[in-house]
């Protein structure tokens, strides 16, 4: 039986001109993460290294994971108020779906040690903007509606194992410079020790930080993120605290985010997301619009392994990003050229019924844990399809459209909604 730590510790964060280094310690045994940064200038600026030291602490809990320690240990390291708030939330919300999923509550959890963090504050081009870019439908529109008034580029991050085929097609289709990481995750982690506790991580948060720390290292005042309004929603509550398996992409974490950036580098640096108060049928109508990426892009997750030898190599049409992936693109593109992008038809497909089911809000869970939109975003795209000549006889559509109640029209839902923190140098 798997047994919680005592001691997760934050030993050292080593900077050099090129790379991160961050060592921690659960229980006496050591961990290591490297992140090695290309066509980015030195990382050696005190306000670089301000962003990297809240980088640290994040990407801490790939390890803390491992045995749940009932006990976080900063050491020495330099943190805000506004940094361990951000820590706390990690932990708590970060780790949520973690913490369900193994049954294991994180409310118990002491965090001690640490210094005050003195602000370092960037010297930073507000023109001048950074697009983290994973090659999914959200991340391009960004890309392409930001004003062409400033001067972007892309953020790439890889794994140690090689690049993404699939992203780095769709990063080219956008013509635009690309700052890259690769990552290099401890062996420890990736060998799957029967010891360790496993789950999901706020891993969105740590590329933010990293494509951060690429920013203020290149004097770009900007981070343009690409999480929409729907990331927001939790997918269940559990001992009463929301779980939500897209916490760190939600309008609290990008708050959390902001504050403690601020208090790193001060107000010259903004964070933030440029969908954040846009649906995803309105991401997938804008990029409906932009067909140059139709035979590129990829957000079905299995192109997405972290193991290339287990890497899809085409859309697998199985999981639940392919159906909901087809289902917000179906109601803005024509079924044969959908169909001729994915290579596969899942709305089509009985086997995904189910899927479909859970999707729209019918299923046995709230929402499925993956990057996919909201049940109410769901069954208005379903009910679009249900009025659609090309989708309106298909049996899957046909077995659910009478079932699904859509609070909202299409319509409502191609409109803003909620808060932005967008710019207004940011926008058209």
């Amino acid at each position: 039986m798997k047994q919680r730590a005592d001691v997760f510790s934050y030993v050292a964060l080593e900077v050099d001109d090129t790379t991160l280094r961050a060592h921690y310690r659960l229980d006496g045994r050591d961990f290591r993460e490297v992140v090695v940064f290309e066509d980015v200038p030195s990382l050696q600026r005190p306000d670089v290294v301000a962003v990297a030291e809240l980088w640290f602490l994040l990407a801490g809990l790939s390890y803390y994971k491992a045995g749940a320690a009932r006990r976080i240990d900063l050491g020495a390291t330099p943190i805000s108020a506004a940094g361990r708030a951000l820590l706390q939330a990690a932990v708590l919300d970060g780790l949520g779906e973690f913490s369900y999923r193994n049954n294991l509550p994180l409310d118990d959890v002491d965090i001690t040690g640490g210094q005050e963090a003195h602000l370092r504050v960037a010297i930073s081009d507000p023109s001048r903007v950074l697009t983290p870019f994973g090659g999914g439908i959200d991340s391009v529109v960004s890309v392409n509606r930001v004003s062409q008034e400033l001067e972007q580029a892309l953020f790439v991050m890889s794994p140690a194992a090689g690049r993404f085929t699939p992203l780095e097609a769709t990063a080219a289709v956008t013509g635009l410079p690309v700052l890259r990481a690769t990552r290099h995750l401890d062996p420890l982690v990736l060998a799957g020790d029967p010891s360790f506790f496993n789950g999901h991580v706020p891993v969105t948060a740590m590329v933010t930080l990293l494509a951060t720390v690429a920013a203020v290292a290149d004097q770009r005042g900007g981070v343009v993120m690409s999480n929409e309004h729907s990331a927001s929603v939790p997918n269940l509550l559990w001992r009463g605290r929301d779980i939500n398996h897209q916490w760190s992409k939600s309008h609290a974490a990008e708050l959390l985010l902001a504050d403690a950036i601020a208090a790193a580098v001060g107000d010259g640096v903004h964070v933030a997301s440029f969908l954040r108060d846009r649906s995803e049928l309105w991401v997938a109508r804008e990029f409906a619009g932009l067909t140059d990426y139709l035979t590129t892009f990829r957000s079905c997750n299995r192109a997405f392994a972290q193991d290339t030898a287990r890497r899809a190599t085409a859309w697998c049409g199985e999981c639940d990003k392919c159906v909901f992936i087809a289902l917000v693109l179906a109601p803005f593109i024509e079924r044969s050229a959908l169909r001729d992008a994915l290579g596969v038809e899942p709305l089509a497909n009985p086997a995904r019924l189910e899927q479909l089911t859970t999707l729209v809000g019918l299923g046995d869970e709230r929402k499925p844990f993956e990057c996919v939109g909201d049940p109410g975003e769901c069954s208005v795209a379903l009910h679009a399809l249900a009025s659609h000549p090309q989708w309106r006889d298909e049996p899957n559509i046909l077995a659910l459209a009478t079932r699904v109640d859509a609070d909202m029209t299409l319509e409502d839902m191609l409109q803003p909604m909620g808060d932005s923190r967008v710019p207004a140098a940011w926008l058209r």
